[in-house]
């Protein structure tokens, strides 16, 4: 079964093609299931004065939502559509999340985190933010939001586990411990995890998570997806028949599927 459970689209702001051009694309490359998830929207900044083109507003989350219903009904004898939502995890914010989650029906929620406070670890235009800092600090930060994200209960897995190394910053000291603290955590709260393609086309190289992560997280029983956070609709299922083959040299022979917020496995 083809997969390809993580996308985004022009509504977000920072994305190119509108959903339908996605569902093409799916299409025409032969995928099974297209997972449709865009970013929810900012809640803990103000989207006015804060960096543009961050994620989609409160005003198109609702048609958002029922764009790809609508589509979910046109291309049902095409294609296998879910509907999902990167929820980013900001702490102090669950009721709000809470509420986003509960009021629409998705399929998947992925639990990503990018923001630490204010500072979006995952921009571009941020990078700025790790000079001066003590980078331990930053990674063990990012992976106590992580694991906080997990126990919330809100997601049905986490996005691009070890984000936090996008850009090549990284400490002297080794995090395997933070790591594998962080995979126990999503296995204790019986979560999964995805294999995110588009490191490979980041400055650091390397899918999310690492090799390592993901022979602990097979040890551990860690269901997992995949997708290739595409950002444009030819970067759809990019870099993931090289995702699948790493999958298949570590022991992993199931991917997880969601819908309606029930997981099930399926061999690849």
């Amino acid at each position: 079964m083809k997969i390809d459970y993580h996308t985004h689209h022009a509504r977000c702001g920072h994305a190119q093609g509108d959903l339908e051009d996605y569902v093409k694309r799916g299409i025409e490359i032969g995928l099974d299931q297209l997972g449709l998830s865009d970013h929810m929207p900012l809640l803990h900044v103000n989207p006015d004065t804060y960096y543009p083109e961050m994620a989609m507003s409160m005003e198109e989350l609702p048609r958002y939502v029922e764009e790809c219903l609508q589509l979910k009904e046109t291309y049902k004898n095409q294609i296998d559509l879910r509907i999902g939502l990167e929820g980013d995890y900001i702490e102090g914010y669950e009721d709000q999340i809470a509420a986003i989650i509960d009021k629409y029906p998705w399929d998947y929620v992925i639990g990503s985190v990018h923001f630490l406070g204010e500072w979006d670890v995952t921009d571009y235009r941020q990078t700025g933010q790790w000079e001066g800092r003590d980078r331990l600090a930053v990674y063990e930060a990012y992976y106590d939001a992580v694991q906080k994200a997990a126990r919330t209960g809100l997601y049905d897995y986490i996005g691009h586990v070890d984000v936090i190394k996008r850009f090549g910053y990284a400490p002297v000291e080794s995090v395997e411990h933070l790591e594998r603290q962080t995979l126990e955590v999503i296995r204790d709260c019986d979560m999964a995890i995805e294999l995110n393609a588009s490191g490979l086309r980041m400055p650091v190289a390397e899918m999310f998570p690492k090799r390592s992560m993901l022979a602990y997280a097979l040890e551990l029983g860690i269901p997992l997806t995949i997708g290739s956070d595409a950002h444009q609709p030819e970067r759809l299922s990019q870099y993931l028949d090289e995702a699948r083959a790493c999958l298949k040299e570590i022991g992993y022979t199931q991917l997880a599927t969601f819908s309606r917020r029930k997981r099930e496995l399926v061999y690849f």
